[in-house]
């Protein structure tokens, strides 16, 4: 990246000025290169030289001056200004960001991708909502942020794999199996009501009317116990079936769909257990196992195994991640979580200390819930009370694309209202629509231009600002991917490609692209050439999101 050379080119420029004295020796630091706020500032800018005043004992403002002056050559930097208190501020050269049209139009598909994670294993795992119901809207925005997440990574240069954690197991799927058994029973033909911790939702009627057409009364004849069991097992089979169909629809598909029953079924959790108590992070108290998490600097100790001998859920999530890190090799693991669980975290972060492991190799994403916005009216989702917008209805009323562009498109920690008329509209009022119209609009101009080609146009023609405007955004794709993958924020790609269709908006309005006049034809080839290259990134910045590229609309 670009940046990168910048700043290389200022620590030599740093170096050399202590050679000839015009700076004092001092340890040099690390020289960040960032885009200043402000366009008449330049492309880039440092401010190394405030940080330097104290160590160099001159003022920023001199110290700024030496580094400039003993500034390389690099085709790359059209000019170098010092700014009052002390900053360096740069400007691409007009020339070199012309020529990025052809490197852009060379690397096609791969423009935008990094070697951040150099081939490292990276797991995301995402949604894992309890398999008791549909998903809804909220287990949406987790779907959409996980999968984009996982998008992100995989450009940046990591083996990615995308897991589902099914909660197969519990309470709440004892009250699946519960609520299914009732919702059975009623449609034999016996006339019982629904207990009121039961889940009401129709979904469950649909389970229990399935059930009974292919089984039959069979689960009559049985223990009351056995055949809530049984019927929980077929009701989470059902539910995970329709999440699957469901994420599919969405464009999610996962790697994995790890059970947390196979965590007990292989003493998973039992061995874990085991192993915290050798390593000496286990004390029994009233009657529990307790790990000791203040041995590790946190707040208070969590119970592993409760009075009655049942792990929590603690427990079988500190197997699940061993099994993670320690069974299946992953260098990264990233969880993406519902902001409730923000206090689950530090004693993640600590059961990982315990095992040997770096806590830092599990990061964890959490994001704000999202409420449904249908007019004036705000709607509320939750599967007890048997009221919630279902991804399904979304996707089937604005389409995947619309669904995941929204659902991404404001940081995590964010609340996010889900604007439904927003998203059903076709004009620039929508952003999902705003971006991929201009990859649309692109595609018409091309097929336009039939075979006038534009293989042979010559990019140094490519000088006014609209068209150095539309290069500039081009060249900030790999800065953005490397923002969004060090900082696991998928949001900044939305924002971008809003950005870039902007900017090829505002080319297009000001620059005639396909001429009929003979003299132009030079030209035209030049922006027949640099609207090719704006097609390519626009397309691999919606790919990064698992958003369509269309070429009509």
């Amino acid at each position: 990246m670009v940046k990168d050379e910048i700043a290389k080119l200022l620590a030599r420029a740093i170096d050399l000025a202590q050679q000839k004295g015009d700076l004092p020796p001092f340890e040099p630091p690390a020289i960040t290169v960032e885009r200043p706020k402000e366009e008449a500032h330049g492309d880039y800018a440092c401010s190394a030289a405030l940080k330097l005043a104290k160590a160099a004992k001159m003022s920023p403002l001199a110290i700024a001056r030496a580094v400039v002056a003993n500034l390389a050559p690099a085709d790359f930097i059209g000019k170098a200004e010092v700014a009052p208190p002390g900053f360096i501020n740069l400007t691409l050269s007009e020339k070199w960001l012309a020529q990025q049209v052809e490197s852009i139009i060379a690397q096609g598909d791969s423009f935008g991708h990094l070697d951040l994670g150099k081939g490292k294993k990276a797991q995301v795992e995402f949604v894992s909502a309890n398999p008791t119901g549909p998903l809804h809207l909220g287990n949406a925005r987790g779907a959409a942020l996980g999968d984009a997440l996982a998008h992100v990574l995989a450009a940046a240069g990591y083996q990615v794999s995308r897991e589902y954690y099914v909660n197969d197991r519990g309470t709440q799927v004892q009250t699946l199996g519960r609520s299914v058994f009732v919702r059975y029973r009623q449609h034999l033909g016996q006339d019982i009501p629904l207990p009121p911790d039961c889940y009401p939702g129709q979904y469950v009627i649909d389970i229990a009317r399935e059930i009974a057409q292919t089984e039959g009364d069979r689960y009559l004849k049985m223990e009351q116990a056995q055949a809530e069991d049984a019927l929980a097992d077929l009701a989470v089979a059902w539910v995970v079936r329709d999440i699957r169909r469901t994420v599919e629809k969405l464009g999610v598909n996962y790697d994995v769909w790890f059970s947390e029953k196979s965590l007990y079924s292989d003493h998973y959790v039992e061995d874990t257990i085991a192993m915290l108590k050798a390593k000496g992070f286990t004390a029994e108290k009233d009657g529990a196992l307790w790990f000791v998490a203040t041995t590790l600097g946190e707040d208070k100790d969590n119970v592993l195994v409760r009075s009655n001998e049942e792990p929590t859920y603690y427990a079988s999530d500190i197997a699940y991640h061993r099994n993670k890190f320690l069974d299946r090799g992953f260098d990264l693991v990233i969880d993406v979580w519902g902001s409730t669980h923000h206090g689950h975290i530090p004693r993640m972060k600590a059961a990982m200390q315990a095992l040997g492991l770096d806590p830092e190799r599990l990061q964890i994403v959490l994001y704000q819930f999202v409420r449904f916005v249908h007019g004036e009216k705000i709607l509320s989702m939750g599967k007890r009370r048997g009221q919630f917008i279902t991804l399904e209805d979304i996707i089937d009323a604005v389409g995947a694309d619309a669904t995941r562009f929204f659902l991404i498109m404001r940081s995590a920690d964010s609340h996010l209202d889900f604007d439904l008329e927003l998203a059903k509209k076709q004009s620039n009022e929508n952003p999902v629509y705003y971006v991929q119209y201009a990859h649309a609009r692109i595609s018409s101009i091309l097929r336009y231009a039939g075979d006038l080609g534009y293989h042979d146009g010559d990019v140094d023609l490519l000088t006014s600002p609209p068209e150095q405007a539309l290069i500039r955004q081009m060249l900030l794709l790999p800065e953005t991917v490397e923002t969004a993958a060090t900082h696991f924020e998928p949001h900044h790609l939305p924002h971008y490609a809003m950005e870039l269709a902007s900017a090829f908006h505002s080319f297009y309005k000001e620059c005639r692209v396909v001429s009929s006049d003979p003299a132009d034809l030079p030209l035209t080839k030049a922006r027949l050439k640099l609207v090719q290259a704006a097609r390519i990134v626009l397309a691999n910045s919606l790919r990064m999101m698992g958003i369509s590229a269309p070429e009509q609309m």
